[in-house]
């Protein structure tokens, strides 16, 4: 057998039925990214050379070949395809060192280039992410030099959540690490409750602000322990509207007269009215549409009536209402705002809210810039504005604020004062309440 040989048809072991069967070998590098194990597709990329590194890489896709899911793996709904990805690795390289592998060697010597370049960007989620992949191999302390250069004040997270990843690591045992029972989420057991669960401690990590100074540090800690509430995030979510699951139905539009009868004008639309309307309004005049924008927080409790929504819709047919909720932490994209009604047309269903606000910043900037001109923007809030985490933040409020005082948002408590906000004559308001009132409050005193 030569120094490059590898055959991943004799990995065995694995209970979770994956098929036996050929495998195709190519040619790879021992350069990161150079190497990879395809299992669902039965591709194996592996440097073919001697040497110490090149047998520890064949050894490292091996171990996927033994262990990591060969279906794709399915969307866990609130982990990140990039942290599940990451801890697989650090699970990968963690059975290698048990298994008596030199993982220390493992490096190419672009670690450090790569974490200065991580740090300079300011990602800090990818700089989270990434430390487990090279997380007690040979590149780690090349990676956090790296990042050191340019964000020393990431190092004293970075280090409480190494310590967190070891911590969880030691307590789990080999056998467990790398079991290959389906569990009940349809994947193998070892990546179900290893990779999977650390997963959702980085994307806590990568989801929140970088601490500063030891108060919010001890925060972040406490924040990376099972049941914790997440640290602050300091930012909004992105705005991700549901474009699949909400659909408005155009056959609504049915209630909407275009026309109004009336005594005078240039068509006669109504000609029975001369006969059965004792003030004879037998032509049309064009009815005057009200509308604006309404937009609703749905966190909390909060539910949309129906009978409210149509309502509203008879009452202002012109209105674009637009529902909004985060949920805390999401690092999958989650839809968290939704179209209940567009210009006459009601949604087939309502969602409820994501338990959190997240996204009050951003769906309000998106209201502005798709408002008409002199259309009125309601905002139906308690006022409480939070970050992505769910966290309140002075910051993020004064944001809000600003944008109410700028572009006259009209703010009220509940989605019945929705309607009566909508009428143009309606002079504009500051509406002092909550933590964005009580801004609006300081505003106007300074």
């Amino acid at each position: 057998m030569s120094a490059g040989s590898v055959y991943p048809e004799l990995v065995t072991g694995r209970e979770d039925g994956m098929p036996a069967g050929p495998w195709r070998i190519e040619a790879g590098s021992s350069l990161r990214g150079g190497a990879s194990c395809d299992l669902s597709n039965r591709v194996l990329q592996v440097p073919l050379g001697g040497g110490e590194v090149a047998r520890l890489i064949r050894a490292h896709e091996l171990m996927h070949v033994r262990v990591s899911p060969h279906r794709p793996v399915r969307d866990f709904g609130d982990v990140s395809a990039r942290a599940l990805e990451c801890a697989e690795e650090f699970r990968v390289n963690t059975l290698l060192s048990r298994a008596g592998f030199a993982t220390t060697i493992l490096r190419d010597g672009s670690e450090k280039a790569g974490g200065r370049s991580v740090a300079e960007a300011n990602d800090w989620p990818e700089a989270v992410r990434f430390l487990l992949a090279v997380l007690d191999t040979g590149a780690e302390r090349e990676y956090l030099a790296g990042v050191r250069i340019s964000q020393p004040s990431w190092m004293p997270a970075l280090r409480a959540v190494r310590k967190r990843v070891l911590r969880f690591a030691v307590t789990t045992s080999t056998i467990d690490l790398a079991n290959t029972s389906l569990s009940e989420s349809g994947v193998p057991g070892g990546y179900a409750n290893f990779t999977v669960t650390l997963a959702r401690i980085v994307d806590r990590a990568a989801g929140s602000q970088v601490p500063s100074g030891p108060d919010e540090l001890r925060v972040f800690r406490r924040s990376l322990e099972p049941g914790a509430r997440r640290a602050p995030s300091g930012v909004f979510a992105k705005l991700v509207f549901d474009v699949e699951g909400i659909t408005v139905d155009n056959k609504s539009r049915a209630h909407w007269r275009r026309s109004q009868p009336s005594v005078s004008g240039v068509v006669m639309r109504y000609p029975s009215r001369l006969l059965t309307d004792d003030m004879q309004r037998a032509f049309g005049a064009k009815k005057r549409c009200d509308g604006g924008l309404v937009i609703i927080d749905q966190s909390g409790s909060m539910d949309i009536d129906p009978g409210e929504l149509a309502a509203l819709v008879a009452r202002a047919p012109g209105s674009l209402v637009v529902g909004y909720s985060h949920q805390p932490g999401d690092a999958t994209s989650k839809p968290n705002a939704w179209i209940l009604a567009q210009r006459g047309t009601l949604a087939h269903h309502f969602p409820s809210g994501n338990v959190g606000n997240g996204v009050d910043g951003p769906v309000l900037r998106w209201a502005i810039a798709r408002a008409r001109p002199n259309e009125p923007i309601v905002w139906v809030t308690d006022g409480q504005v939070t970050d992505s985490n769910d966290h309140p933040s002075d910051v993020l409020t004064a944001e809000c604020a600003a944008l109410v005082t700028r572009h006259r948002i009209r703010m009220v408590r509940n989605f019945a004062g929705a309607a009566p906000a909508l009428a143009r004559h309606r002079p504009f308001v500051h509406s002092e309440f909550g933590r964005v009132g009580r801004k609006l409050l300081e505003n106007k005193a300074s």
